[in-house]
C-alpha cells in the first residue's frame, strides 16, 4: 500500500467509529458532521478493500480486519500526538469524556467526590463509569475503551502503569443491635454467626485464589482475603460459614438489617456504612492481609495531559478521604483472639 494515499484524518475517523459504534456519535467526537464521517469511512473502505464496519441493530459492528487494526492504530495515533506535542489540558475549557472502570464500592467512595470536583473545575468534562468486574477488563484498556481502572490487582503487565491510591484490610460489619456489636469479636463468634461476603466472580469464571486473570492482568474477584480466613481456620468445615455471597457491596445493608450475619468487607467500605448510622465495625479476630487499591492505565496514555490531570484528581481525592483499612471503628485492627 502507498502510504502517501493515507490521510491521517481517516485514521482518526476509524478510531472514533470503533470507539462509538455510531457515525453520529463519532462525528460529535471529532466535531464534524455525520455526512463527513460517512464520506471518510467510504474513502477508507476503498483504500483498504474492506467494509471495516457493518451496520447492525447494535450499531456499526467492526469486521475482523477492523478488529485487528484497532489497537495498533490507536497506539500509533497516540505516539504521533506525543511526537508532535499535545496541547495542555485546560480543565475549565476542556470538552472530553473520561471512561473509568470501578466497582460499586469504589464508585461510591472515590468517584462521587470526583463528580463534584468536575462540576467545579471542569464543567464540560463527562465521566462514564464502567464495571471493573467485566471479564474483558484488560482487553478494554488495550483497545482504549477504558482510560483508567481502579481496583485490586495481583499482577499488572508491563504495558500498563499503576499507582496506589490507598491500602485496606478486612473488617467485620454488623447491625448496631447485633449480639457482639459492643465487644471484641472472637473466633468462636465466627463459628456462631454466618458470614456475608462480596464476590464478583468464582471458579466457574476462572477465578483462582480470589483473582481472575485476563491478558496477563489479575484482578480481585472476591472483596475479602480468602487466604487470611483459611489460614486462620485451616479446617473450614468446622470454621466460619460463608452463608451469602453477593456481587454488589451496596446490597449489604439490606441483607444485614434484620440478620445476625457478619459482613466481611474492606475497612473503607465498612466505615462508609458506619458514617450513615445504624452500623458497627469491628476487627477480625485473626490477622488479615493488607491489599493495595490501585489505579491502572495503558502505558501509551502515560503522557496524555488530560489523563495526567484525572489521575492527579483521583489521587488527591483518595488522600483527602483518608481511606485505608488499617484502623477500625471501636476496636483494634487485626487483633488476635486472646
Amino acid at each position: 500500500m502507498n502510504l502517501g494515499r493515507v490521510d491521517l484524518n481517516l485514521l482518526r475517523v476509524f478510531d472514533a467509529i470503533f470507539e462509538d459504534r455510531n457515525l453520529l456519535l463519532a462525528g460529535k467526537r471529532l466535531h464534524v458532521t455525520q455526512s463527513a464521517v460517512s464520506h471518510a469511512l467510504g474513502r477508507l473502505r476503498d483504500l483498504l478493500g474492506d467494509d471495516l464496519f457493518v451496520r447492525t441493530a447494535r450499531g456499526m459492528e467492526p469486521t475482523a480486519r477492523a478488529m485487528s487494526m484497532a489497537e495498533p492504530l490507536r497506539s500509533a495515533l497516540r505516539q504521533i500526538e506525543a511526537a508532535l506535542g499535545i496541547e495542555p489540558f485546560v480543565p475549565d475549557a476542556a470538552r472530553r469524556e473520561f471512561v473509568v472502570a470501578a466497582n460499586d464500592y469504589i464508585t461510591w467512595l472515590l468517584l462521587a467526590p470526583l463528580s463534584e470536583r468536575l462540576a467545579a473545575l471542569a464543567p464540560h468534562v463527562n465521566v462514564s463509569i464502567r464495571p471493573s468486574t467485566r471479564l474483558d477488563l484488560a482487553g478494554q484498556i488495550d483497545l482504549g475503551r477504558i482510560d483508567i481502572a481502579v481496583g485490586i490487582f495481583a499482577d499488572v503487565p508491563g504495558r500498563f502503569h499503576a499507582t496506589t491510591l490507598w491500602e485496606q484490610a478486612d473488617v467485620l460489619l454488623m447491625r448496631q443491635a447485633h449480639p457482639v456489636a459492643h465487644r471484641t469479636v472472637t473466633r468462636e463468634d465466627l463459628r456462631t454467626y454466618p458470614l456475608l461476603t462480596v464476590s464478583t466472580g468464582g471458579q466457574e469464571e476462572g477465578a483462582v485464589s480470589g483473582f481472575i486473570t485476563e491478558r496477563g492482568l489479575a484482578r480481585q474477584s472476591e472483596m475479602f482475603s480468602r487466604q487470611s480466613l483459611e489460614e486462620a481456620f485451616p479446617d473450614m468445615d468446622a470454621g466460619p460459614r460463608l452463608r451469602i455471597s453477593v456481587a454488589h457491596s451496596l446490597a449489604i445493608p439490606a441483607l444485614l438489617r434484620n440478620s445476625d450475619m457478619l459482613a466481611l468487607v474492606p475497612g473503607p467500605l465498612a466505615r462508609a456504612f458506619v458514617s450513615q448510622g445504624g452500623w458497627v465495625c469491628r476487627a477480625t479476630p485473626y490477622a488479615t492481609s493488607v491489599a493495595a487499591v490501585r489505579a491502572i492505565w495503558h502505558a501509551r496514555n502515560a503522557h496524555d495531559p488530560a489523563l495526567q490531570w484525572l489521575r492527579g484528581e483521583l489521587a488527591g481525592i483518595a488522600a483527602s478521604l483518608g481511606v485505608g483499612g488499617l484502623d477500625v471503628v471501636g476496636d483494634a485492627a487485626g487483633g488476635q483472639e486472646e
